[in-house]
């Protein structure tokens, strides 16, 4: 536990251990709120995902918030709860928070399984990702094939076998996502959901994701926060293909200000990490973070002009995989942006490969 993780709460650990579900199985956070954690193939190893006992059309069962990617350890992992978990009840409706992969990946086959003549099981999630995540299921979004490959190149990549595994990576998404419900029930900021005999406000947030849903419970003084707000890590800002000029961390930075109008005793249930309180203080560690990296991006543009590719090496101190490194340079480019919007950096483009200095 590094020094900034140690100023946050986490009450489910005991002087055992720390406090985390089987595999395949739940832990109850409060009654009728259970926590899942899946495994993933990735550097970023689980996801949390929620069961929220609901009522719906005059039936009892659960709601499910985020699915995992579609894969066949996945799939087994929610038979088993299937088989253990609800209670003989049914799953109602899907909630997903957002359009990446190891949220809304398994969202069709959860919708599919458990719609009958009676009642469809719906998605609920915001038009936005809605739609991103439709489009992604069918073209290279921001992940791989020609455009990413440009658009990578254009901030400084050079290294022709990374450029090729790029253009390559076509179905990356389609791969983790293989299809989205064709239809579903849009979220949005301020909406009221009654999930059981419990009112859920929508928050969206930007900057991670188009319109990122995060959902607050009042009455039970929990948070479930996507990846809006993550104890261990930052969350990931990312400036992609489809959007070459967006100011994702400015958005992201004014969506978790506007959560400190949360009480700072709620439990926040995060989509990576554990559950945890320390709701202001963490929003206080991720601003001092940004704030930090600006610092050293700005000041690494003062001596020389910079590429995103160049900054990536000033803001990732590790060794990077082909799938950190993509994440890696959207971010450094995310603060050479808010720097270049605020008017700090100026940008020129030289031999097709953009640079960033003081202005």
């Amino acid at each position: 536990m590094n020094a900034q993780e140690a100023l946050l709460n986490y009450p489910l650990d005991t002087a055992a251990g720390e406090t985390l579900p089987a595999p395949g199985g739940t832990f109850q956070i409060t009654p009728g709120v259970k926590w899942i954690r899946m495994a993933l193939p990735f550097a970023l190893n689980h996801i949390n995902l929620w069961l929220l006992r609901d009522e719906l059309d005059d039936k009892e069962g659960w709601t499910v918030v985020d699915c995992c990617i579609d894969r066949p350890e996945s799939r087994q992992q929610w038979e088993q709860i299937f088989a253990n978990e609800l209670e003989g009840l049914p799953i109602l409706r899907v909630i997903v928070t957002h359009m990446h992969p190891d949220h809304i990946g398994l969202a069709h086959w959860l919708c599919e399984k458990w719609t009958t003549p009676d009642h469809t099981c719906r998605l609920w999630i915001s038009a936005t990702d809605f739609n991103a995540a439709r489009m992604a299921c069918q073209v290279a979004a921001g992940h791989g094939g020609e455009a990413a490959a440009a658009f990578v190149q254009s901030h400084g990549i050079s290294n022709p076998e990374f450029l090729s595994m790029i253009r390559e990576r076509t179905g990356y998404y389609a791969d983790l996502v293989p299809r989205v419900p064709s239809q579903y029930v849009r979220l949005m900021d301020g909406m009221s959901i009654k999930i059981g005999d419990q009112d859920w406000h929508c928050i969206a947030g930007y900057g991670h994701a188009p319109e990122h849903i995060a959902l607050h419970c009042p009455a039970s003084s929990l948070l479930i926060s996507g990846d809006m707000i993550l104890p261990r890590i930052s969350t990931n800002v990312s400036v992609y293909d489809l959007e070459p000029e967006a100011n994702p961390l400015k958005l992201f930075l004014d969506s978790i200000a506007k959560m400190k109008a949360l009480p700072d005793n709620t439990l926040i249930l995060p989509s990576h990490g554990k559950p945890f309180l320390g709701l202001h203080e963490r929003i206080k560690q991720l601003e001092e973070h940004h704030a930090e990296r600006l610092v050293e991006v700005i000041e690494a543009c003062k001596k020389a002009p910079q590429t995103a590719h160049d900054i990536v090496a000033i803001m990732f101190k590790r060794q990077l995989d082909l799938h950190q490194l993509t994440f890696a340079q959207g971010e450094a480019l995310a603060h050479l942006h808010k720097l270049w919007f605020d008017g700090a950096l100026k940008r020129e483009r030289r031999d097709g490969v953009y640079r960033f200095s003081a202005a």
